[in-house]
C-alpha cells in the first residue's frame, strides 16, 4: 500500500501545480479546480497530504483491537472501546472529551419461545449462534439474542404469519378473514424498520411479536451462508431495537433535552408513559427457530409473493401451532460514553463541521459499526498529520465517536439536543456507520450537498483503478450487474434510496435508522451519510466479528482506506471552503420533482380538484431560482463572503416546521422524514405525503400550506443575500 500512496501523492503533486479562484460546478481534473475554493492549489496540496495517510494495516489494528470483545452500550467492554477512540484522537492533536448520558434501556434477564401445540412439535428457543469454525460465539459475554425496548411480559397464543409485517401485509391478513387479536404475530426482518413491525401489530391488538430471518432474505438463498460465504446461516440472530423512532430517538424518558446525568427526576416523563415505548412483547428468532413454527401454520396458503426458503408450503394460520413467549427484561438508567475530538477553527470556531460515527454494538459489531469506527479513526490520523504540518481548519471540525446508537440513536440525539444553539450554525454533519461490508459505494444525503459527494469522490483513488467517483458510476449504470443498494443486504429494512434529478450518480434521500437524523431533522443542519456494501447476511449477529470482515468484507482493508480517506476529505473541504459548497438549484428541482409525484397521488385519491398544488408549485419554483442565482454568487463570490455563507446556512434550518409533523412533533423537517410505516426509509414531504397515505384530503391541504411557507422561507433566506 505504500506505492499506492505514493501514487496518489504523486498525482496530487502536480495538481497543486494549476491555481484557479472559485470554480465553476464540476470539478476540472485537467485544473485542479474545486467548487468553493478561491486557491484551489493550496487545497490541493492540503488534500493530498491527507490522503497520503490513512493505512490499510492501521485500520486493521483498529478493527482487530474494537471488535475484540463484545460491547453492548453500556458495559463496561463499551467503555473499553471509548477510552480507546479518546486516546487516538488525543494521540492526532484532537481536544477530546468523554461525554456521559444517562438512558433508559434494557438488557435480557430470560427469553423464551416454546411451541406447546399441537403436541410432539419440540422447540425450545432461542437456541445459542454457532457455526463449527468460529469461536466468537463461545464468548459468555455475547448477550442472548433480544430485542432492545421490548417490554417484559408473557404471552400464549396461537400464531398468525404476517410476512414482512407492513400496513399492507397486514391488509391482505383482512381480506382473507384473518384475525390477528390476541394472536402472536410472526413476521420476518425486511422491508421495514422491526419497530414498525411491532407498532403495527400493536394497532392491531396482537398479543406478541415474534420476528426472524427468513433464508430468502439473507440466508442461504442469497448464497453460501457462513462461514463457507457471506449470508446468515441458520442458527443467526439479528437483535435490534423495537423503540419507535419514527416519534422521535433518544433516550425515551428526555424527548427534546439533553439526559446528562445531573437532569432531575422531575424533568424526565415516566417510561410507561413515553410515546416510544411499545407495549406488548417482541423477541428475534433465527430461522432455525421459526421453522418448526411455520412448517406446521396450517389455515390458507400464504400468498404467493410471502413464501420463504424454507422448504415447505408457508401458510398464514392462525394455529394450530400455540406460541409461549417469556420475556424478563432488566430496564435500567445505564451510562454511554461519546468521544468527543475538536479541532478549533482559526476563522470561523462557532461554525462547526461535524463528523461522526457509532461505536457500540449489539455483540462484536465488525461491519456495524466498527468499519466505521476504524475509518474515522484514520481520517482522524491522517487530519492528525496535516496538523503537525501547520496546518489549522477556518472552521472548528468535530470527530465524534457516538454510543448507544444501536438502542436508538441515543449518545448523537443526546449531545445534539445538548448544544442545538452552537449548532445553529454548524455548516454541515457527516455520518459514516456501517461503512463497509464489501465494494460497492453508496451515499445519501439532502439534495444540497449531493453534488459536494460527487465532487469530493472524484478526488478519492478507488482500489479498483481510477477514482471512486469512476467505480460509483460504472456499477449505477443502467444494465448493471451489480443491483444492491447500500446496505440492502441488513435485512432489517433499512434502505437508502437512489433519488436523483440529474443525469449523473443516483444519492439517495436519507430516512432514519442512523446519527445523522438529530442533526438533519430535528436541527435542519445539512447532512449526508455513507458506505461501501457488499453481500453481508450476519448483520445484529454474534458472526458480525473480525473473522468474518477479515474473510468478506474487506481482507486487505483497502476498501476501510477508501472511506477514511472520503470520510475524512468531505470534513476537510467543508472546514476550509471560502464557499460553502451547496446546491440549491439541484434541491429546488428535487422538490418540484417531490411534488410533481404528490400531485399525481392526489389526483388518483381525490380527483382532479380537490387539491390544489399551485401555491406550492410555485413556492417550490421560488426555491429552486433563487438557488440558481445564488449558486452564480458562489461561482463568482465577492471579497465579504460572511453574508453569502449566512444565507446559505441558514436556508437548511428555513426548511424546519417549528410546530414540528402532524403527531410527532420532535421531527421538524419539512422536505425529509422517516416514514410512520417504514421508519428507515425517507418519505419526501412527510406532511402531505403521509395525509395522502391517510386518505386525509383536509390534513393534505393544511400541510401543502406548510409546505408552501417553508418553501418560501427558504427561497426568502437565499435572496435576502444580494
Amino acid at each position: 500500500m505504500k506505492l499506492f500512496s505514493s501514487v496518489l501523492l504523486c498525482s496530487a503533486t502536480l495538481l497543486v501545480l494549476l491555481s484557479s479562484s472559485v470554480s465553476g460546478h464540476a470539478p476540472d481534473s485537467a485544473s485542479g479546480a474545486i467548487f468553493g475554493f478561491r486557491d484551489a492549489a493550496a487545497e490541493n496540496a492540503t488534500e493530498a497530504r491527507f490522503l497520503a495517510v490513512p493505512d490499510p494495516k492501521l485500520a486493521e489494528e483498529h478493527l482487530r483491537t474494537l471488535t475484540q470483545a463484545p460491547h453492548m452500550a453500556g458495559t463496561p467492554e463499551d467503555e473499553a472501546t471509548a477510552k480507546y477512540v479518546a486516546q487516538k484522537f488525543r494521540d492526532a492533536g484532537l481536544d477530546t472529551e468523554i461525554v456521559e448520558y444517562k438512558v433508559w434501556i434494557n438488557y435480557p434477564l430470560e427469553i423464551s419461545v416454546d411451541i406447546t401445540a399441537p403436541e410432539g412439535v419440540e422447540m425450545h428457543g432461542p437456541t445459542r449462534e454457532h457455526v463449527d469454525g468460529d469461536a466468537y460465539d463461545e464468548d459468555p459475554r455475547v448477550v442472548m439474542p433480544f430485542n432492545g425496548m421490548s417490554p417484559s411480559g408473557d404471552a400464549e397464543a396461537e400464531v398468525v404469519y404476517a410476512n414482512y409485517g407492513t400496513p399492507e401485509d397486514f391488509e391482505k391478513l383482512e381480506k382473507l378473514k384473518i384475525d390477528v387479536r390476541g394472536k402472536i404475530v410472526l413476521v420476518r426482518y425486511g422491508q421495514n424498520f422491526r419497530g414498525v413491525k411491532e407498532f403495527i401489530a400493536q394497532e392491531h391488538g396482537a398479543a406478541g411479536v415474534i420476528i426472524y430471518s427468513d433464508p430468502y432474505d439473507d440466508g442461504w438463498r442469497r448464497g453460501d451462508k457462513y462461514p463457507a460465504g457471506p449470508w446468515r446461516p441458520d442458527t443467526g440472530v439479528q437483535r435490534g431495537s423495537v423503540g419507535y423512532m419514527f416519534e422521535f430517538p433518544g433516550d425515551p424518558t428526555t424527548p427534546g433535552i439533553a439526559s446528562l446525568p445531573s437532569l432531575p427526576e422531575s424533568k424526565r416523563i415516566s417510561p410507561d408513559k413515553s410515546a416510544q415505548m411499545p407495549k406488548i412483547p417482541i423477541t428475534p428468532l433465527s430461522y432455525h427457530d421459526a421453522w418448526p413454527i411455520l412448517q406446521h401454520l396450517a389455515g390458507p396458503d400464504s400468498p404467493r409473493e410471502w413464501q420463504g426458503a424454507l422448504p415447505f408450503t408457508y401458510h398464514v394460520g392462525p394455529g394450530p401451532v400455540r406460541v409461549k413467549m417469556h420475556l424478563k427484561q432488566d430496564y435500567q438508567f445505564r451510562t454511554l460514553w461519546d468521544v468527543i475530538g475538536r479541532l478549533r477553527g482559526s476563522d470561523s470556531p462557532g461554525e462547526w463541521v461535524v463528523a461522526g460515527n457509532h461505536r457500540d454494538a449489539w455483540v462484536y459489531g465488525a461491519v456495524d459499526p466498527n468499519s466505521g469506527t476504524a475509518a474515522m479513526l484514520e481520517a482522524v490520523h491522517g487530519v492528525g498529520e496535516l496538523l503537525k504540518s501547520g496546518w489549522k481548519p477556518k472552521r472548528t471540525m468535530i470527530f465524534a465517536s457516538w454510543d448507544g446508537e444501536e438502542e436508538g440513536l441515543m449518545g448523537s440525539t443526546e449531545w445534539a439536543e445538548q448544544y442545538e444553539s452552537e449548532l445553529a450554525n454548524a455548516p454541515a454533519y457527516f455520518n459514516m456507520d456501517v461503512a463497509v461490508s464489501g465494494p460497492k459505494f453508496g451515499a445519501s444525503s439532502v439534495p444540497s450537498l449531493k453534488q459536494f459527494i460527487r465532487d469530493v469522490t472524484k478526488a478519492v483513488p478507488s482500489p479498483k483503478g481510477g477514482t471512486v467517483y469512476e467505480a460509483w458510476q460504472k456499477v449505477d449504470q443502467p444494465g448493471s450487474s451489480s443491483t444492491q443498494s447500500p446496505n440492502e443486504a441488513i435485512g432489517d429494512g433499512r434502505r437508502m434510496p437512489a433519488v436523483t434529478v440529474k443525469s449523473d450518480v443516483p444519492v439517495g434521500d436519507l430516512g432514519s435508522g442512523s446519527d445523522y437524523s438529530v442533526f438533519q431533522q430535528h436541527l435542519g443542519v445539512p447532512s449526508s451519510d455513507m458506505s461501501s456494501s457488499g453481500p453481508y447476511g450476519v448483520y445484529h449477529s454474534v458472526f458480525d466479528n473480525f473473522a468474518w470482515f477479515k474473510k468478506f468484507g474487506d481482507p486487505d482493508f483497502t476498501y476501510e482506506q477508501e472511506m477514511a480517506r472520503i470520510f475524512g476529505l468531505e470534513a476537510l473541504r467543508m472546514a476550509d471552503a471560502d464557499v460553502l459548497p451547496y446546491d440549491y438549484e439541484e434541491y429546488g428541482k428535487e422538490v418540484a420533482a417531490y411534488l410533481d409525484a404528490a400531485g399525481k397521488r392526489a389526483e388518483s385519491k381525490f380527483g382532479n380538484h380537490a387539491l390544489d398544488f399551485n401555491a406550492v408549485t410555485l413556492a417550490a419554483k421560488h426555491f429552486q431560482d433563487a438557488g440558481t442565482k445564488i449558486l452564480a454568487k458562489q461561482r463568482n463570490p465577492p471579497r465579504d463572503l460572511a453574508r453569502l455563507n449566512q444565507a446559505l446556512r441558514n436556508t437548511e434550518r428555513a426548511l424546519l416546521v417549528p410546530e414540528g409533523l402532524p403527531h410527532r412533533p420532535w421531527f421538524r423537517h419539512a422536505i425529509y422524514a422517516p416514514g410512520e410505516y417504514t421508519g428507515y426509509a425517507a418519505v419526501v414531504i412527510p406532511g402531505v405525503n403521509e395525509a395522502l397515505d391517510k386518505g386525509d384530503a383536509e390534513r393534505a391541504r393544511q400541510q401543502l400550506t406548510v409546505l408552501t411557507a417553508a418553501l418560501e422561507r427558504a427561497a426568502k433566506v437565499l435572496e435576502g443575500y444580494r
